[in-house]
């Protein structure tokens, strides 16, 4: 269905209706037949001006659509327009514009068209950065040929349009389980309960009470845990951290940006590795979704990514406040760039609740211009990442370099690839999604 637009006609050449009246006051005062005559042809310009703008008013028809689907970071838009004239009448200029919202989309365009004529055509842009945006709304400015009326016609509907970030693989990152015995799958030598007992290490901040060999304890005079076999991994939760002072970088090159990545594209790792995966993060407001699975939560996750952005927050915050929400036996990954150690400490409290942490530190350093490396953050950087080893957390520290693929460049996704046999045949490597056509106005 097409809505009707919203019109506004305005008078552009204000001087006429003045001089018409001008005319009118002269050949009261002094009759002239000149007069009359510059009155005739002020007033017929008028009079056809106004004319001919109305006609344009009943004539013109935009139709906007476009293939809606979900998008990603790199994927293509694609929409169609048809501008139709029913009138006789010529429009000899129609300026297409557009107020949409997502960055450098651009469909503004002019164009001719003679009485009962039609013009069609396609836009195309690339989703540069995710976020939540809209498509329209769009107007339409014309006018008379003389230039006197001019009006607008505003099509006030638009759409919302995701774009999600990308998902890629990492194969370099893994993940430390977690888990319960008698669930899940298994992972070797933890200090969990199950039928044997394959080894003892020492005691490290963290470890639960429970587990402490006393004998051995005793006879080395230090504090020993036992280790297990058969530990199961459990529920991932994946923790970002969106606090804007400690960010670095800017646009796609920003940390959180980085971080936006790695979390979708772990928990879509996880979710196919039969996981039930959780997402919490701290922009403007506090995002939390509970462990679950399967596709529907994949969406659910990636559309909470798509539209956060930095708060206040700091991860000892976030983390002191959402942890007892996590449960036990979880496997939590924490993804910041915050190369202070201050939030070590309430990483280390929740794994006393038997939740086992890993952490994917991103280098502040690598994230900046080479002008402006700030060698304290990187030094800090390396300070935390050995505070993490002694504590025996896993952890991965991330440089800007790690995430520099070309399938992340925009505009590599969502068209057609094509490969040219020896025959001369073109044969399709990759084209979009067949998605129907859908109105927006």
């Amino acid at each position: 269905m097409v809505e009707e637009p919203e019109v506004d006609l305005t008078l552009q050449a204000p001087l006429l209706p003045a001089l018409a009246a001008l005319m009118v006051v002269l050949q009261l005062i002094a009759p002239y037949r000149g007069w009359i005559i510059v009155l005739i042809a002020l007033g017929g310009a008028l009079l056809s001006g106004y004319l001919w703008t109305r006609s344009l008013v009943a004539g013109l028809k935009l139709t906007r659509e476009m293939r809606f689907g979900w998008a990603q970071v790199g994927d293509r838009v694609e929409e169609r327009f048809t501008l139709t004239n029913e009138h006789l009448l010529p429009a000899l200029w129609v300026e297409v514009s557009d107020r949409s919202t997502m960055p450098g989309y651009e469909i503004d365009r002019v164009a001719t068209l003679g009485g009962r004529d039609t013009a069609r055509w396609r836009t195309r842009g690339t989703c540069r950065r995710r976020g939540v945006f809209t498509l329209g709304p769009t107007s339409l400015l014309t006018g008379d040929p003389l230039g006197i009326f001019r009006v607008e016609l505003r099509y006030p509907v638009s759409m919302p349009f995701m774009v999600m970030p990308p998902v890629v693989s990492l194969p370099s990152i893994e993940v430390a389980s977690g888990g319960r015995a008698g669930e899940g799958r298994p992972r070797p030598n933890a200090p969990e309960r199950t039928v044997s007992a394959a080894t003892v290490r020492e005691y490290r901040p963290g470890d639960s009470p429970r587990w402490i060999h006393w004998r051995t304890s005793a006879r080395r005079e230090a504090l020993y845990v036992r280790l297990f076999e058969g530990i199961p991994a459990g529920d991932w939760w994946v923790l970002v951290d969106m606090n804007r002072r400690v960010q670095a970088g800017e646009g796609l090159d920003a940390t959180d940006e980085h971080a936006v990545i790695l979390a979708a594209s772990l928990a879509d790792r996880g979710l196919r590795l039969g996981k039930q995966v959780g997402l919490v993060t701290q922009g403007e407001d506090l995002t939390w979704l509970p462990p679950r699975g399967g596709e529907g939560q994949r969406w659910e996750i990636l559309q909470a990514l798509a539209s956060v952005r930095r708060g206040e927050c700091s991860l000892s915050d976030l983390l002191a406040r959402t942890g007892l929400g996590f449960g036990r036996y979880a496997s939590l990954i924490v993804i910041t760039p915050d190369p202070g150690s201050e939030w070590v400490e309430s990483l280390v409290s929740l794994m006393r609740q038997d939740i086992v942490p890993t952490v994917l530190l991103l280098d502040r350093a690598t994230f900046r211009p080479a002008a402006s490396v700030e060698e304290g953050s990187a030094r800090r950087t390396r300070q935390t990442a050995t505070l993490l080893a002694a504590l025996g957390i896993a952890h991965h520290v991330i440089g800007r370099e790690f995430l520099d693929r070309s399938e992340l460049a925009p505009g590599r996704r969502g068209h057609w690839e094509w490969r040219v046999l020896g025959t001369g045949h073109a044969v399709p490597l990759r084209k979009p999604q067949d998605i129907e056509w859908r109105h927006l106005s």
